[in-house]
C-alpha cells in the first residue's frame, strides 16, 4: 500500500506574492492570523514539531521527509505551477532536484488553474492566467522529462506518475496526452502514467475518454457533500460560512461505490479554510485522528481489486491555510500521523 500526500510548496516568499499579497507573504501569513469564529472552533492551527518553517531551508525539507517516512507515507505529490513556461513557487522542488535530498519518493501534480484571489473570496480577479498551446505542451513535457529521470520519481507499473488537476480544462486533453506520450518514448523514458484529478464535478468521468490512465478521487468531494449545518439556534458564523460535520462525511464516503474505471481513492484528515476567507469559509467540525484512521483503514481494505496498483492519496501533508495537514500541530501533535501508521499496520497484518 502506497500513501502519497499532496504537498504545498507555498511556504517561502516569492516576488509575485510580494506584489499580490504584500511583502514577505507566505502561507503562514494567513495561518498565524486566524481566529476562532464560534465556540470550540479550532483556530488558529499552530505547527508544533516543525514550527513556522521556510521551505528554502534544506533541513526543513529533510525533517519533513523523515517525519513522513517514519509514519508510513510513501511519498509527496508536489503541486507544480506552470504558466506557459513560467513557473511559480518552484524553489523547494528545484532545490530538492538539484541537491538530490531528501531521498524520498515524489511525483508532480500540475495545478493548471488560473491564479485568482479565491483565497480571500474574490474568484473573479485573475492574477495569473492559465493559457494553453501545442507549442507549450512540447515545452512543458521537455521540462517534465528531466524530472521523470530522477531515481526518486514515483512510477506506476514502471511509468512516471503525473497528475493534472483539471485535465478536462485542457483544450484537447487527448491530443496533449498523445503528444506527451510520444515525446516521452522518443526521449527513452517510455510511457507515462497520466491521472486526472476529480477536483470538481466537471472533472469526473472515465479518464480513458481523454487518453488518461486513471483518475484521483480528490477530497473533500464538494459535489457530494450534505447541505451545510444550519441549526435553529445557529450563530452568525453558521450563516456566514459553510459548516459540515466531518463524521457525516466519513460515513458517506465509506458508503461510496467505486466506479467502473480506475480511480485512486483519497482521504483528508481535516478541513477549515477560514484562515484564508473572512466569509464563506468551508469548515469541517468534529474531525479527529480516530475518525480519519477509520476512513483510511476502510479505504485500504475495500477500494482495490487484486490487479490494482494500491495507491491512496491524502489531502494533504501541509495545507495549513485550509486546516488540512498531517504535519503535527499544537492541538493534535502527531495524532494524525500516528493514526496513519496505525491504519497501515492494521491492514498489513
Amino acid at each position: 500500500m502506497k500513501l502519497i500526500a499532496f504537498y504545498l510548496p507555498q511556504f517561502h516568499p516569492i516576488a509575485e506574492n510580494d506584489v499580490w499579497w504584500g511583502e514577505g507573504f507566505t502561507e503562514w501569513t494567513n495561518v498565524s492570523k486566524a481566529k476562532p469564529r464560534f465556540k470550540k472552533h479550532y483556530q488558529p492551527h499552530k505547527p508544533s514539531d516543525l514550527g513556522y518553517y521556510d521551505l528554502r531551508v534544506p533541513e526543513v525539507r529533510s525533517a519533513q521527509a523523515e517525519l513522513a517516512a517514519a509514519h508510513g507515507i510513501h511519498g509527496f505529490c508536489y503541486y507544480h505551477y506552470w504558466f506557459e513556461g513560467r513557473r511559480l513557487l518552484n524553489e523547494p522542488l528545484d532545490a530538492m532536484l538539484d541537491s538530490q535530498t531528501p531521498d524520498f519518493p515524489f511525483c508532480l501534480c500540475w495545478a493548471n488553474e488560473h491564479w485568482t484571489r479565491r483565497w480571500d473570496g474574490k474568484d473573479q480577479e485573475i492574477l495569473m492566467r492559465q493559457t494553453y498551446s501545442q507549442e507549450d505542451d512540447v515545452r512543458h513535457i521537455q521540462w517534465l522529462l528531466n524530472v521523470f529521470k530522477d531515481k526518486r520519481y514515483i512510477r506506476v507499473n514502471g511509468k512516471p506518475l503525473l497528475l493534472i488537476y483539471q485535465a478536462r480544462a485542457l483544450p484537447d486533453p487527448l491530443r496533449t496526452a498523445e503528444l506527451w506520450r510520444s515525446q516521452a518514448k522518443k526521449e527513452g523514458i517510455g510511457d507515462i502514467y497520466l491521472c486526472g484529478v476529480e477536483s470538481f464535478p466537471t472533472e469526473h468521468g472515465d479518464p480513458s475518454v481523454i487518453g488518461f490512465d486513471a483518475a484521483v478521487g480528490f477530497q473533500p468531494e464538494w459535489g457530494r457533500l450534505d447541505k451545510p449545518i444550519r441549526p435553529f439556534w445557529g450563530s452568525r458564523a453558521y450563516q456566514e460560512n459553510r459548516i459540515f460535520d466531518y463524521k457525516n462525511i466519513v460515513e458517506k464516503m465509506i458508503l461510496k461505490k467505486s466506479p467502473a474505471y480506475r480511480r485512486f481513492p483519497c482521504v483528508f484528515p481535516s478541513w477549515d479554510n477560514s484562515a484564508r476567507r473572512e466569509k464563506n469559509a468551508a469548515i469541517f467540525i468534529n474531525s479527529t485522528p480516530e475518525l480519519y484512521e477509520k476512513w483510511l483503514r476502510y479505504t485500504m481494505e475495500n477500494y482495490f481489486r487484486e490487479e490494482d496498483e494500491k495507491i491512496i492519496f491524502i489531502n494533504a501533508w501541509n495545507e495549513w491555510g485550509e486546516g488540512n495537514h498531517l504535519e503535527p500541530c499544537q492541538m493534535w501533535q502527531r495524532g494524525y500521523l500516528e493514526a496513519t501508521q496505525k491504519a497501515l499496520r492494521s491492514v498489513s497484518r
